[in-house]
């Protein structure tokens, strides 16, 4: 948990925090979109392309080698971050979203079988659905989803009830987007293992709020995107085990990932390079590794913190005439999803933003969760450890004033 003097320093570390929202201060409460970047990224960005840019792992000259060296660096720090074996589990994709798709043309193109299963959950963002469709209309698989409960909780005795000898994969996210409910992930991962199956679980939430440990998970593949860990955005992870993401075939072709090319055969490197074909995000992989060393020494008070400002967000909003959390459970973290009776949510994300608040809204990504609850959208506002609880204030006080003009 922080103090007042802590949060403050902390706050003058992000330089967007200071800025104007029209003519009222900027309450930023889109984390799940995205976070905010510290000085320390912003500077990173900068110093590299102003006085190290150069491409990797092909020059012999120092510039060259020094990027390298800096991008490598990187994945060590992606490894301690969530906790890998070894940096060569770590693959540096776009995002979270291109990491899935990886997997699912690599593993899912290899490995499923007509009449394979692969056991997702109604609350799978779409990013954690479509590139599974894709390869079961290929392959002849079969996508099986696996219902939620009215609170917005995994239904987990009818999750584990759908695993059978034909599940071949699992696809489970730590954390719903819209919701901000957690899943027993590690539990989950066991059972899938007990028949046999592997296990991706989806971090882009949960990275920024405590799951990460991909040891401790025990997962077979975990996937996170930096723009939510503080970094900069086009840049995200793969974790794969390292004995399966060696058994995979590559996933696009191009330099640095083949050990010889010729027009009889070309044969491919091993992990990481291996899917990390063409020039990467060198830049963003860099700025990534100076986000998650600047994040990690404060993971265990931002949770703290976050929770408290959970409570403190949920208990304010009762004051709201007509309004409903959906996700209601303290099963969850950092995110309040809800509707206000009356009033449409694109309207209260509108009005909001005339008071300086940003929120989100819409379906989130989650269209299949949204049909669950029996709604079309919600407003979703979500924290993260540079946010106050004077802003939570801020925002129940223009919920009321909102409330009050329908």
């Amino acid at each position: 948990m922080f103090n007042a003097i802590e949060i403050e320093k902390i706050r003058s570390e992000f330089p967007i925090l200071s800025a104007l929202s029209g003519k009222r201060p900027l309450v930023y409460l889109d984390n799940a979109a995205t976070a905010q970047k510290p000085q320390c990224v912003i500077d990173a960005v900068s110093r590299f392309y102003s006085g190290g840019n150069a491409n990797i792992h092909r020059g012999l000259y120092r510039l060259s080698a020094e990027a390298t060296a800096a991008f490598e660096r990187a994945r060590e720090s992606v490894a301690r971050f969530i906790n890998a074996r070894e940096p060569r589990e770590c693959i540096f994709t776009r995002g979270a979203t291109e990491a899935i798709n990886l997997v699912a043309a690599s593993w899912g193109m290899k490995y499923l079988r007509e009449g394979d299963e692969i056991l997702l959950t109604q609350m799978e963002h779409h990013a954690d659905i479509v590139p599974w469709q894709l390869v079961a209309e290929r392959t002849g698989a079969k996508i099986v989803a696996a219902p939620i409960l009215p609170n917005g909780e995994l239904d987990v005795p009818a999750w584990k009830n759908l695993l059978t000898e034909r599940t071949r994969f699992v696809g489970i996210s730590a954390m719903s987007n819209a919701l901000g409910v957690v899943n027993p992930v590690k539990e989950l991962v066991a059972a899938a293992h007990a028949v046999g199956a592997l296990a991706l679980v989806d971090g882009a939430q949960s990275a920024a709020h405590g799951i990460t440990d991909v040891r401790e998970i025990d997962c077979d593949f975990f996937v996170f995107s930096g723009h939510k860990v503080f970094g900069p955005t086009g840049i995200g992870v793969l974790y794969g085990r390292a004995e399966i993401l060696n058994a995979m075939p590559p996933y696009q072709g191009g330099g640095d990932m083949i050990e010889k090319v010729d027009f009889s055969g070309t044969t491919f490197r091993e992990i990481p390079e291996r899917f990390e074909a063409g020039t990467p995000n060198i830049c963003g992989a860099v700025a990534l590794g100076v986000a998650l060393d600047y994040f990690s020494p404060l993971r265990l008070a931002a949770a703290e913190h976050e929770a408290a400002l959970l409570r403190y967000a949920t208990e304010k909003l009762t004051a709201v005439p007509g309004l409903k959390i959906f996700g209601d459970t303290p099963n969850k973290a950092s995110v309040i999803s809800f509707q206000i009776e009356g009033i449409h949510p694109s309207d209260i994300g509108t009005m909001l933003d005339t008071y300086g608040i940003a929120v989100r809204v819409g379906h989130h990504c989650a269209m299949p969760l949204m049909k669950a609850l029996g709604v079309t959208g919600t407003v979703r506002a979500s924290f993260a450890f540079y946010n106050t609880f004077a802003e939570v204030d801020a925002f129940v006080d223009a919920l009321l004033r909102i409330q009050k003009m329908f």
